[in-house]
This record gives C-alpha cells, sequence and structure tokens, in this order.
C-alpha cells in the first residue's frame, strides 16, 4: 500500500436474514449492508474504527475498486498507513447507511414482498436505525468494543448516536463539523430539495424506477445542498460576478452567464449519476429527526466511558462552532475527556473532506492517546 494510501478495494456484503425494528414501529424483514474495511484487525479485537459517512456517501471511504478508476474513496487523504487513520494501526470499517443507495438497503432496493423496488413503502427511518445496522456489521466483524466512531456532518450525528445507542460498545467518539440537533435552517433547507424532487414530473410518488428518473428535481435538490455546504469567501474568491461567455457583457435572458451557475448545475447532474432522488427523502428526513437535548447528551455521555474529540471550521455556517461546541459541553457535563479544536478553513461545511492535512495530527494524537490509555490534549481554540 505504502504512500498510495490502502490501494485496491472490494465492497463486501452482509445479509441479515432477522428482522430488524425500527423506531417507527416497522419492520425490514431483510437486510443488506454493504461496507469496506482497511488494515487488519488485531488479535484481540481491539483496534477498530468506524467511519460514519454524510448524507451522499457510501461505504467506499478510501482506496480505488479497479485500477482504472479516475476517484478514490470519499475520505481516501484519511485513511490509509500514515494517514489519520492509519491502516497499519487500525483495523477501519465503512459501511453505507440504511436507507442509502450503495449497496445496503434502502428505498431502490427489491422489497420481497412485491418482488419490485420499495419506493416509498419503505419505512421511514431515523439515525438510530442506521446505528442499529451498523452494529449488526459489528457484530459480525467479531468486534465487541470499537477504539473510535468517527464521521463529519451526519457521521458526526452517528458518532454521537453511537455513544447515546451502545455506550459500552464505544472507546471514543471523532465528533466533526456536527451538531447535538438538526436547526430550524437545515431542516427548511432540506424541505426546499425534498420539494425540488417531490415536484418533478417524472417523480412519481416514488414509483419512477424502470423510467424516467427525476433527474432534474434531485439536481436541485443537490444545488441547494451544495451552496450550505461551502462559504460566502470561498464562492466568491472561485467565482466573484465572473461570467462564461459573451466577452464580459450581460446576455440579457436567462441563461446560466455567471461561472457559479454552471458550477452548480455541474454539481447537480453529477449527482444524479450516483444518487437515487428516493434516498434523498429518506435520508434527509432521518437528519431532520436527529435531535438529543443536553440533559440526554450528558446521561449518555455519563453512562459511557467514551472520551470524545469534536472539529469544528471556522466558516461552517451549516453546523457551527456554537453548535459543535455543545457537544462538547455535554460530554464535560458527564465528566468525560473531551478536547476540541476549532479549524481556521475557507472551506465551509465542506472543510472535513477538505482539510486533511490540518485534521491529521489532530486526530492522530487522539487516537494514539485513545490506545495508551492517557490525555495529553488540551482543548485547542485555534
Amino acid at each position: 500500500m505504502g504512500n498510495d494510501g490502502v490501494g485496491l478495494v472490494t465492497t463486501e456484503y452482509l445479509t441479515i436474514e432477522r428482522p430488524l425494528s425500527l423506531e417507527s414501529g416497522r419492520t425490514l424483514d431483510r437486510l443488506t449492508i454493504a461496507y469496506e474495511t482497511y488494515g487488519k484487525l488485531s488479535q484481540a479485537a481491539d483496534n477498530a474504527v468506524l467511519l460514519l459517512h454524510a448524507l451522499s456517501g457510501d461505504a467506499h471511504a478510501a482506496g480505488r475498486h479497479s485500477p482504472t478508476d479516475t476517484k478514490t474513496g470519499w475520505w481516501d487523504d484519511m485513511v490509509g498507513p500514515g494517514r489519520a487513520f492509519d491502516t497499519d494501526r487500525y483495523f477501519v470499517i465503512c459501511s453505507n447507511v440504511l436507507g442509502g443507495c450503495k449497496g445496503t438497503t434502502g428505498p431502490s432496493s427489491t422489497n420481497p414482498e412485491t418482488g419490485g423496488p420499495f419506493g416509498l413503502s419503505f419505512p421511514v427511518i431515523t439515525i438510530a436505525d442506521m446505528i442499529e445496522v451498523q452494529n449488526l456489521l459489528i457484530q459480525h466483524l467479531g468486534i465487541e468494543r470499537l477504539l473510535a466512531v468517527a464521521g463529519g456532518s451526519m457521521g458526526g450525528m452517528e458518532a454521537i448516536q453511537w455513544v447515546l445507542s451502545y455506550p459500552a460498545k464505544v472507546g471514543s467518539a471523532i465528533v466533526i463539523a456536527a451538531s447535538l440537533s438538526q436547526s430550524a435552517q437545515n431542516i427548511a433547507l432540506h424541505e426546499v430539495g425534498r420539494q425540488a424532487i417531490m415536484s418533478d414530473p417524472n417523480w412519481r410518488g416514488g414509483h419512477y424506477y424502470g423510467g424516467p428518473t427525476p433527474s432534474w428535481g434531485l439536481a436541485v435538490a443537490r444545488m441547494v445542498g451544495h451552496i450550505s455546504y461551502l462559504s460566502d469567501r470561498s464562492m466568491q474568491t472561485k467565482f466573484g460576478r465572473n461570467l462564461r461567455n459573451n466577452g464580459g457583457a450581460y446576455a440579457f435572458d436567462f441563461s446560466e452567464e455567471f461561472e457559479v451557475q454552471g458550477y452548480l448545475e455541474h454539481q447537480g447532474l453529477s449527482f444524479v449519476k450516483r444518487f437515487d432522488a428516493n434516498s434523498y427523502l429518506y435520508i434527509t428526513k432521518a437528519i431532520d429527526y436527529f435531535a438529543i437535548d443536553h440533559a440526554d447528551a450528558v446521561h449518555a455521555f455519563a453512562t459511557s466511558e467514551a472520551d470524545l474529540l469534536a472539529i469544528s471550521f471556522s466558516s461552517d455556517w451549516l453546523y457551527p462552532a456554537a453548535t459543535v461546541k455543545e457537544v462538547v459541553k455535554a460530554a464535560r457535563g458527564a465528566g468525560r475527556r473531551a478536547s476540541y479544536c476549532e479549524v481556521p478553513s475557507d472551506y465551509g461545511h465542506d472543510a472535513f473532506l477538505l482539510e486533511a492535512k490540518t485534521q491529521t495530527p489532530i486526530i492522530s494524537a487522539f487516537l494514539r492517546n485513545q490506545e495508551a490509555r492517557t490525555w495529553p490534549i488540551e482543548s485547542i481554540y485555534i
């Protein structure tokens, strides 16, 4: 593997044949989980780190599936020998969440009762349901206790939920750009995206499989989401008011004359090629349902032995520093050891995917401390 990261990897699939009860009261009778692993599990099975992906992520966190792949996994700069999640030291796991569209059971999966895709007959899910599915995978891999759970954005919410759901199974939690609950503003942004999808004539009540897909509705949803992942400064630096053509003159029509317009359309249409519109509905709804009040968070940390590392980014207005600090306050309120770092960055919320060089020494030191059960890290306010 060397300096090239984890190299070639293969997605694996686990089928669970027993029923899974969900928070909604519904049940899934059969379940498939897509996952990837990197590194080796120690003989004592005490070096496992579970990575938790964000809304548009999947099980493919690092490496390439074939030598001709043009893209690596979504957190490739962070996973591999000598990287933040050092695969020479840790057994790193990542699975596609319940409700996803990259191998784990979701609305595009086959409903065994009908033989066709679930569509909107798929039950509405929560972050806690996602953790129940991940726990089944961890059990299958023979791991009784995770050294750490780690993720950004929705993945950070999953990390918090792991401490709440399975306090004895989590040695530490790395929460990046995430909060204890989804804000009203963020719920509103998700709702605009969902309405864009459901207003697309091709959505057809979620029963579009086998025919034209609601590609434009999903593209618009992604455009709205993508704006929230960036910062005003990064957009101004990259695009400003630059025009795409006409020699710098206005076209006086409704074409995509600003460069930022073309960028958003590219992001939207690229997303359509790799994501399912119904999965977008289900996963954003799960994020919107996520709400842990301070008292419950304190209780969760109090009943666990989990240390906490929380990281925020200065230009992230989706999950600003103040909301990330609330996670730290809950952990400290329970008497747990918690470290906080605010990283200066112009990348906005997307910084958790882009600021690998800054995050690597922070996360590496934290994980080394977890191995040694020491705590030399102080809270860092940069």
